[in-house]
C-alpha cells in the first residue's frame, strides 16, 4: 500500500518511502499492479506530461514516454485518470485526455508500445 510516498508492508507494518519520478498530485494518478505502479507524470517546468511505469526495487523508471502536454490549471478536466491494467498479456493504457489511447506491453524489465490497430486486425 502506497500513503503519501510511502510503501506500508501489511505483514510487518514497516514503512519505506519510495521515489516517484515526475509525479505530480494533481496529474498524477498512481495505478498498481503486482510490483508496478503506473502514473502520468510532469515535468519540472510543467510543460510535458510523461507516461511513466515503474517497479518497485528499480531506481529508473522502466517506461517515461511523453504524452504531450497537461491540460491548464484552470481546467478542472486536466487531471490524467489512473492508467489502467491488462493482466494476460500483461499491459498498461494510459489515456491523458479522450482523444488519446497509447497502451504499453511489460514484459519484466522490458516495455513495447502496442498498436492497437494491429491488435483490433488479429482479433478479426
Amino acid at each position: 500500500m502506497v500513503a503519501g510516498g510511502s510503501l506500508v508492508d501489511r505483514l510487518t507494518g514497516r514503512v519505506s518511502q519510495i521515489h516517484l519520478p515526475e509525479f505530480d498530485p494533481f496529474y498524477s494518478t498512481a495505478s498498481w499492479y503486482r510490483d508496478y505502479i503506473a502514473y502520468c507524470g510532469i515535468s519540472d517546468d510543467g510543460k510535458k506530461l510523461f507516461a511513466i511505469v515503474a517497479q518497485l526495487g528499480r531506481r529508473k523508471p522502466i517506461l517515461k514516454k511523453p504524452l504531450g502536454e497537461p491540460g491548464g490549471e484552470d481546467d478542472p478536466d486536466s487531471e490524467c485518470p489512473a492508467p489502467g491494467w491488462q493482466r494476460q498479456p500483461t499491459r498498461v493504457a494510459f489515456e491523458p485526455d479522450e482523444n488519446q489511447k497509447v497502451t504499453f506491453a511489460i514484459r519484466g524489465h522490458a516495455v513495447d508500445v502496442v498498436n492497437d490497430a494491429e491488435e483490433d486486425e488479429r482479433a478479426e
